[in-house]
């Protein structure tokens, strides 16, 4: 039987606004979130699959979830992450609510409003925070500030790349209460550049962005690893930066991702920022997650 894996669409990921397994984590953790990583990038490939219909779309993503669940070993991902996970003790949860959000990608292809975007970013984007945040042993009451720093994250990357999922995959992120309320529509995406009632509409969104990111903030200092700790900081400067172009860019004719120097540089400065703030010996603390 062909494996999800071979069905992969070839994509590359330079651009992805959630670093994995980067360099600053520990080594003794690697092996887990490199499964993690490749069983989500499977499925995602297969949401995302240019030539598999809706039906096959969901049966593979089904197989994944049972060969995690550990009826069957066709599926090398899934297989690797089951034993991973079980090496550990983990329960698959995470995992088992991102391919829920790949089945949300197959079957819904328009968002009413923002509350229904931050429904799928709790399927797509939450878990791998929440996942992270258990690898290293860190208490649930980290996860409200780091669910607001994935759905920021998340959205970061639907207003980035809403022209190229419009045209490739006909899959629009962009609420329609927004597009309605800016004078913009749907087919707006197809273009070259930006209208002015549609740059508006992708500028509100990234304000509100922004204000999900201004949530996270206590994120880095309330986890007690501090790798991990460096981690985020890191990726906060990563998202600050990309919120701060959405606002005053158009992401349909402007470059709207960070270059090789600026990654460089804004990982520094995170790591600095991490560092200072760490020495100060500051911790606040967020309320628990809805669902924690």
């Amino acid at each position: 039987m062909t494996t999800a894996s071979e069905l992969r669409s070839g994509k590359t990921y330079r651009d992805e606004n959630f670093p994995v397994a980067s360099w600053i984590i520990h080594r003794r953790h690697r092996a887990l979130i490199l499964a993690f990583y490749n069983f989500v990038r499977t499925a995602d490939d297969i949401a995302d699959h240019a030539t598999l219909d809706a039906s096959e779309k969901l049966r593979y993503l089904d197989l994944l979830e049972a060969e995690l669940l550990g009826q069957g070993d066709s599926q090398p991902e899934a297989v690797k992450l089951r034993q991973a996970l079980a090496e550990r003790g983990m329960a698959p949860r995470h995992a088992l609510d991102v391919l829920t959000a790949f089945r949300m990608d197959v079957t819904k292809l328009r968002y009413e409003n923002w509350d229904e975007v931050i429904h799928y970013c709790r399927y797509s984007a939450m878990p791998v925070g929440r996942f992270m945040l258990d690898v290293h042993g860190e208490s649930t009451s980290t996860w409200a500030a780091s669910d607001a720093l994935c759905a920021g994250l998340q959205i970061n990357n639907h207003l980035q790349d809403c022209g190229k999922d419009y045209r490739n995959l006909n899959r629009v992120y962009l609420p329609r209460d927004a597009l309605a309320a800016a004078g913009a529509s749907v087919e707006q995406l197809g273009g070259n550049r930006a209208p002015p009632p549609l740059l508006q509409c992708l500028q509100t969104l990234a304000g509100r962005t922004e204000a999900l990111l201004d949530e996270s903030k206590s994120l880095g200092a309330e986890v007690k690893d501090l790798r991990l700790g460096l981690e985020i900081s890191v990726i906060q400067s990563f998202a600050d930066r990309i919120v701060g172009m959405l606002k005053v860019r158009d992401p349909l004719s402007e470059r709207v991702h960070l270059g090789p120097m600026e990654l460089l540089a804004y990982s520094a400065g995170g790591i600095a920022g991490e560092m200072t703030r760490r020495a100060t010996g500051r911790r606040p603390v967020s309320k628990p997650a809805a669902d924690a």
